[in-house]
């Protein structure tokens, strides 16, 4: 007999809830309700029987005093036991840190000495990827030795086998709003004005066009003019030979594939500019975060990365798993090798092993996938998913099956995050551009509700949502505003005005309670209490930009994620320090030191940076007054030039940065920057079809223009200019 058929008492039902959240479920047996009886007597409101079973008086509870000092301590009993309950969910998450740190190193140790088997003793640094524990894809950088000899893709069989499975089945959906079965779009699937096929490209081809496409174009070798055209995904891109080499040359020739194998060992930068939610510390230690095509795990105190690598194009989105274990990311539509278009899809993948478990998706999403999440309150078995078609879609997936559940026409407007509600599965809260949403899972079909600003001022964006202990909707808006939507309705309960100055780009929950709210226009990061009252507040100095992100670190550690595409660490009552930076707009320049393990990198943010390879850190950063295009050091490594978009470029000690010299050759972008190998030349590569020659003396710090010349005639002027000196 369960303990809530026995207990007609609304004490006894609170307590039997309390039971079967700390134990898991309510237990049963001969003895009635024995296991839950137990904690009901401490709590000292459960009826007892008498010697026939029966129950017994309840006297005692009709005075009101009684009964009002009976609630306090009923009240408090539940307390302490959602408490105690607490510290053991910690102590879980503790064993599981533990644990996958143990796989992870154990991992490390096993790949080290595999390369000590193969190739004795060697001094090269210790390697940091992990190799697959059980068959699965493996998309880490470390990839299994093939016998064949040639590099694996990187998407996997899984992405072909995934493309398969689409083909076969051809996913259609409606663009209705307020009610959706995917069963009903099935049944009228062959209405072409009310469905549409996910093709997850945003144009077509005509067969015949993709036909000639797919046949990859051979190289073409020209004796007369001196160079090898190759075509890297359509593009020709022309080489000019040596000209001691003209003659000898032979496209046909075939040589030996190399034995050494590229291996991916730091990646530079964040994507913070423009994506949300993407930053977390896993219980590994690492920190989690995306930049291009590739998701990084960075462990910063034993300065180690690992790198997932299984993406085809640009990851945008990224969530962890209830688990903490397991990731999902979401990409944009790619272009493969041979220039075919790639459709969106969302690949779930481990994180200590790096092999992906799943990929879901394909032919569905348009565009890109720019939110997941994954479900909490039923261990994690549903994902959402909004793509960036003009309706952008929510969809709801069993991810594990690789099912979608449902899904609904969200908003014309741009949708900035979603999340599953932290104790109802059938939850999902959408936010964005003039909208807050509150959907319901209800079979295969979600049921949206507006949230209702009432006498509210309504805000142009709702920027970020987050969900408080009690159940509650918090959302941070343009308006620099918090509120507070009560839980099961979409009404406002409470609200914070003027929270911030300007839009709250972030809002996380930590685990004692406090929440913490990060600001675009001011950078404040600002912690309030249950009663949303302010705790501390500072600001993040104007040097890494406005807060993007914000995350739990280990202990009182905050992790920051900026639109400067910095990651921040540091406390709420102490300074923020930078881990990891780049660049925040197309980078293009990159030029290596020919003697230290240095290397420059420059780009349209106006921004030059010299990195140390060893220590992964800046040396310095340089801001110029154009946007940068190339880069090239001298053969000295003493000064390095930089090209711009506007025909200027510049020269910099390496050493301190200053500025050694500046010249203007034309009003185009200057492509390349190279230096002569004795250092006593500098050819710059403009995009007028010109090539500007200089003499460069004292050690790369004096320059004298020799002259320019047209690409047709570059042998001859730079051999004219060569034989000027007698070499």
């Amino acid at each position: 007999m369960q303990c809530v058929s026995v207990c007609e008492c609304v004490c006894v039902c609170v307590c039997a809830r309390v039971c079967a959240r700390a134990l898991g479920k309510l237990h049963t047996g001969g003895s009635g309700c024995l296991s839950c009886y137990g904690t009901c007597s401490e709590l000292a409101v459960f009826p007892r029987r008498n010697a026939h079973g029966s129950l017994g008086s309840w006297n005692q509870l009709t005075n009101d005093s009684a009964s009002a000092a009976s609630s306090m301590e009923v009240t408090d009993r539940i307390a302490s036991l959602e408490q105690r309950v607490q510290m053991q969910e910690d102590d879980i998450q503790l064993l599981k840190s533990a644990l996958a740190d143990v796989v992870r190193r154990l991992n490390i140790t096993e790949e080290q000495q595999a390369v000590l088997n193969r190739k004795g003793p060697t001094k090269a640094r210790p390697l940091v990827q992990t190799l697959p524990l059980r068959t699965t894809i493996n998309n880490g950088t470390v990839l299994p030795k093939k016998p064949s000899g040639s590099l694996p893709s990187p998407s996997g069989a899984r992405k072909e086998t995934a493309v398969a499975a689409a083909a076969k089945s051809t996913i259609k959906r409606t663009s209705s709003s307020e009610r959706v079965s995917p069963g009903g779009r099935r049944e009228s699937c062959g209405d072409s004005k009310g469905n549409r096929t996910r093709t997850g490209s945003t144009s077509s081809t005509s067969s015949g066009k993709k036909n000639s496409e797919s046949k990859p174009k051979e190289p073409v070798f020209s004796a007369e003019e001196g160079y090898v055209k190759m075509f890297l995904r359509g593009r020709p891109v022309t080489m000019y030979l040596p000209r001691d080499q003209v003659d000898s040359y032979n496209l046909e020739a075939k040589v030996e594939l190399p034995t050494k194998r590229l291996k991916l060992e730091w990646v530079y930068g964040y994507r913070g500019r423009d994506c949300r939610n993407n930053l977390y510390l896993l219980p590994t230690g690492e920190t989690v975060y995306f930049i291009a095509s590739v998701v990084v795990l960075y462990n910063v105190e034993e300065q180690l990365q690992r790198h997932y690598a299984g993406h085809n194009d640009d990851v945008k989105c990224l969530a962890v798993h209830p688990d903490r274990i397991t990731i999902a990311t979401g990409q944009v539509a790619g272009t493969s090798k041979d220039g075919k278009q790639l459709p969106p899809h969302v690949r779930i993948w481990d994180s200590v092993t790096l092999n992906t478990l799943h990929v879901i998706g394909v032919g569905f999403f348009d565009r890109a996938v720019t939110c997941i999440a994954f479900s909490k309150s039923n261990g994690g078995s549903n994902l959402c998913a909004v793509d960036d078609s003009n309706e952008h879609v929510l969809s709801v997936w069993d991810w594990q099956k690789g099912e979608r559940l449902a899904d609904a026409k969200c908003s014309n407007e741009a949708v900035f995050a979603a999340d599953f509600h932290p104790t109802d599965t059938n939850i999902i809260v959408t936010c964005g551009k003039s909208h807050l949403y509150f959907w319901t899972l209800e079979g295969n079909s979600l049921i949206k509700k507006q949230g209702l600003f009432e006498k509210q001022e309504k805000p142009k964006f709702v920027l970020c949502v987050t969900f408080s202990e009690n159940g509650d909707t918090i959302t941070g808006d343009s308006s620099g505003n918090i509120l507070v939507w009560g839980k099961g309705t979409n009404r406002i309960s409470y609200a914070v005005q003027g929270a911030h100055e300007g839009g709250i780009f972030a809002l996380c929950m930590l685990r004692d309670g406090t929440l913490v709210s990060g600001g675009g226009k001011d950078r404040k990061l600002i912690s309030w209490n249950g009663n949303y009252q302010k705790l501390r507040k500072t600001e993040i100095p104007e040097q890494f930009g406005p807060i993007r992100t914000v995350a739990e670190g280990k202990g009182d550690v905050i992790l920051i994620g900026t639109t400067r595409n910095f990651v921040l660490q540091g406390t709420l009552s102490g300074d923020f320090a930078p881990i990891t930076q780049g660049h925040t707009d197309e980078l293009w320049g990159l030029a290596i030191h020919a003697s230290k393990p240095q290397f420059l990198t420059c780009g349209h943010d106006r921004h030059a940076t010299l990195w140390d390879a060893v220590g992964h850190r800046p040396v310095w950063d340089k801001i110029i007054e154009d946007p940068a295009q190339s880069s090239g050091f001298h053969p000295s490594g003493s000064v390095v030039a930089v090209g711009t978009l506007t025909g200027r470029w510049f020269v910099f000690d390496t050493d301190t940065k200053d500025l050694v010299t500046v010249h203007t050759d034309g009003n185009e972008q200057l492509s390349v920057m190279r230096y002569s190998p004795d250092g006593n030349f500098l050819a710059i590569g403009s995009h007028d079809n010109c090539i500007y020659i200089y003499g460069v003396s004292d050690n790369g710090r004096k320059y004298a223009r020799l002259g320019k010349c047209s690409v047709g005639v570059l042998t001859v002027s730079v051999e004219t200019a060569v034989g000027l000196t007698g070499q």
